[in-house]
């Protein structure tokens, strides 16, 4: 059953949950891949928590019709941790890797991040939005492979100032992931709330940080965590930082 999931956002249901169309690249998969017919049952979750077993009526070239049969408990629960990913631009492989990994992690969301030293720069605000279309989708592939009912959101860039300064962090832990002048993330559990589980976990480029941006990270109360010793990757560090924090908080034991 697993290899029969997809993916349905709320809209593409009817208003009373009883039937939905699936499209494009869903419904081709349904019907050129896995060769699926009328009378066939198949699971389809919406990315927003939802998940329903349902029969497929109908399937054409570029859309099915399916008719749910009953709504059923997701088969991989969310984690109590709600971990905010936000991310140096990177180049393009090295994003959708982390875009990947995190939601198969179980992150809740992916903000990436336009840094002084950020190995990429975007070019305009179209630039921007087909990158993120980009990384939505392999957010809805990986959730779909893992078993997640949630897409976790990735966001539009946002510069690094605007993330710091941010000031609806109330409740939430802020921690930034540097090489230098940080503490290991066990000294910074035992100094904090160990109740918190919302956390924004925020990961440089391969030139990590300047000291102008750690300065600006310190002043708005953001914990400077440092990974140990080694020099890790980017993509490397955020995704150890992503599998920490949810062996810490979350539901990686």
């Amino acid at each position: 059953m697993t290899r029969r999931r997809f993916y349905a956002s709320p809209e593409a249901f009817s208003s009373d949950l009883k039937s939905l169309a699936l499209q494009a690249e869903e419904a081709r998969h349904l019907r050129d891949v896995l060769r699926l017919r009328g009378g066939d049952r198949v699971q389809v979750f919406d990315g927003a928590g939802k998940e329903f077993v349902c029969t497929i009526e109908e399937s054409r070239k570029d859309t099915a019709r399916l008719r749910v049969l009953a709504e059923v408990a997701p088969a991989r629960p969310e984690s109590p941790l709600q971990l905010t990913l936000a991310v140096a631009l990177l180049k393009s492989d090295k994003f959708d890797l982390v875009v990947q990994k995190a939601t198969e992690l179980g992150v809740a969301r992916v903000v990436p991040v336009a840094t002084k030293l950020a190995d990429i720069r975007l070019r305009n605000d179209s630039d921007a939005n087909k990158r993120v279309e980009r990384w939505q989708r392999i957010a809805m592939e990986a959730s779909k492979q893992s078993g997640r009912a949630v897409v976790p959101e990735v966001t539009h860039p946002i510069s690094l100032a605007g993330l710091l300064q941010a000031s609806d962090a109330t409740g939430q832990r802020r921690l930034v992931f540097s090489e230098r002048n940080g503490q290991s993330l066990l000294e910074m559990k035992d100094i904090q709330d160990a109740n918190q589980y919302q956390i924004t976990a925020l990961i440089g480029s391969e030139g990590g940080w300047t000291d102008e941006e750690l300065t600006l990270a310190r002043a708005n109360s953001w914990g400077v965590v440092t990974l140990g010793g080694r020099t890790l990757r980017a993509e490397t560090a955020a995704i150890t930082a992503a599998v920490l924090l949810q062996h810490l908080y979350g539901d990686l034991s």
